[in-house]
């Protein structure tokens, strides 16, 4: 007799909500964790800590640079790093011990160890003070992903950090290099030049964040610029040799010139890995693809059965979200009900500021796909709302197919555009047109009427531009 209906192996947002739906479903449930805490990196050292971080600079920022246009007068503004960081602290724990009670409250066994597989059926399970064996019918992996390394960047989580050690840095630095371009380092890059670190990206290609729409892009990159940050593009960082206070770092262009420079703090965010290792997979014949990413179909499963995986730790967008809906429906198919991923619907957010936001497909896939496709963009510099905030910055893009009208892509840069991009998120799932936001009533004033406005410019019948 098997021990569970489903273990799931690893508690981050995939897996604590895969443990929890099934548990709603009636199943006897364990969820295995390796770490101390329960929340995966996206709780602990990820999503939760560094947003946290991006509110406290932002206000800092805000109060530093803006007070004075609203009559405020500020003076003798100080940093308090140290209580930043305990904010920063106090809500990774609140929302870490509420999964602990979730567990609790849904009867889901939480097994504190590193998990590894005897066979298709049966895991080992070790911990500093015991090993036990484990079985079940189904098995849900859901381990993520960790920081990529170079050999030639010796990280020591003091000097050259990844995002952990980014999160948790005892002084400001006066100078930083984030070696990358995408959404990590711009965020912790972000974080530290508001608060008066001099910040330089080096990026191999000739833009940042490769995946992001063309236009949005250049005018984040635009945005950061404005802030502060210097950016290296079509360069890469060779290597790295830490002294007593600095690092000095070799850093080639795409003409291969070549440069060494110094920083405090060298920030490396040039992706994530899947933690697929340590599990045993190849004896069981669980395969991986060439980046050891486990291998799945549509409905999660793997080439062995009874063995799930999702979130980052399988292939796809490495999103805490994109795991969380993996989660659920993976466990509803198991329990026999009729679910579905669209990935072709999965937002993706930069909590930066402006922040920027997008779905669907970008205008160079579009392109690249020989789809016909009509633009309405709408700029918050001509929205009420944003007028009275101060937050003008950016603008909606919306793309929609040239003969139906429906919602291809969708692309924000400006404040608050990740809670913004959620309605068109919403109509693009139901197969919805930009005509169908267009002749919705948006309540003014508010910054979604640059949603709907841009939604109106489809057709080139703004009102307010």
């Amino acid at each position: 007799m098997v021990d569970f209906d489903v273990i799931v192996v690893g508690a981050g947002p995939g897996g604590y909500v895969a443990a929890i739906r099934a548990a709603q479903l009636g199943m006897k449930v364990a969820c295995v964790e390796k770490e101390s805490t329960l929340g995966g990196t996206c709780l602990n050292i990820g999503c939760i800590p560094s947003k946290a971080l991006l509110n406290s600079s932002e206000k800092f920022m805000d109060i530093s640079k803006h007070a004075e246009e609203h009559g405020i007068k500020a003076t003798k503004i100080e940093l308090d790093l140290a209580k930043l960081m305990q904010r920063k602290d106090k809500i990774v724990k609140q929302l870490t011990g509420g999964i602990g009670f979730l567990f609790k409250k849904n009867k889901i066994e939480h097994i504190s160890g590193s998990a590894s597989f005897i066979d298709s059926k049966t895991i080992l399970v070790k911990s500093a003070k015991e090993e036990k064996k484990l079985s079940a019918k189904n098995f849900i992996i859901a381990t993520g992903s960790s920081s990529i390394e170079i050999p030639s960047m010796p990280i020591d989580e003091k000097q050259i950090v990844t995002s952990t050690g980014a999160l948790s840095l005892q002084s400001v630095p006066k100078s930083m290099l984030v070696v990358g371009g995408g959404y990590i380092g711009l965020e912790m890059g972000s974080v530290w030049s508001r608060l008066g670190t001099k910040v330089t990206v080096v990026e191999a290609l000739d833009r940042i964040v490769p995946t992001m729409d063309g236009e949005i892009a250049s005018n984040f990159m635009k945005a950061l610029q404005k802030q502060g940050i210097e950016f290296k593009l079509s360069h890469k960082v060779n290597n790295a040799k830490i002294n007593k206070d600095n690092v000095e770092v070799s850093i080639e262009s795409s003409e291969k010139k070549e440069l060494k420079e110094k920083y405090e703090i060298v920030l490396m965010s040039v992706g994530r890995k899947p933690n697929s290792e340590g599990l045993n997979l190849e004896k069981i014949g669980v395969n991986l693809d060439e980046k050891k990413a486990i291998k799945i179909n549509q409905e999660f499963k793997t080439s062995v059965d009874g063995i799930y995986a999702i979130g980052d730790v399988a292939p796809g967008p490495m999103l805490a979200h994109k795991a969380e809906e993996e989660g659920v429906a993976c466990i509803e198919l198991i329990h026999g009900q009729k679910t579905h991923m669209n990935y072709d619907i999965i937002p993706a957010i930069v909590y930066t500021n402006p922040e920027v936001a997008s779905v669907g497909k970008t205008e160079e896939q579009l392109k690249e796909l020989k789809i016909e496709y009509k633009i309405g963009k709408f700029p918050f510099m001509a929205n009420g709302r944003a007028l009275t905030t101060s937050t003008t910055e950016g603008f909606v893009k919306i793309l929609a197919d040239k003969k139906t009208d429906s919602i291809l892509g969708a692309h924000i840069i400006g404040h608050d555009a990740g809670q913004l991009i959620a309605e068109i998120v919403t109509t693009m799932e139901f197969g919805g047109s930009a005509e169908d936001i267009a002749r919705i009533c948006h309540a003014h004033p508010t910054t979604s009427e640059a949603v709907k406005e841009a939604a109106m410019n489809v057709d080139g019948r703004a009102i307010h531009i």
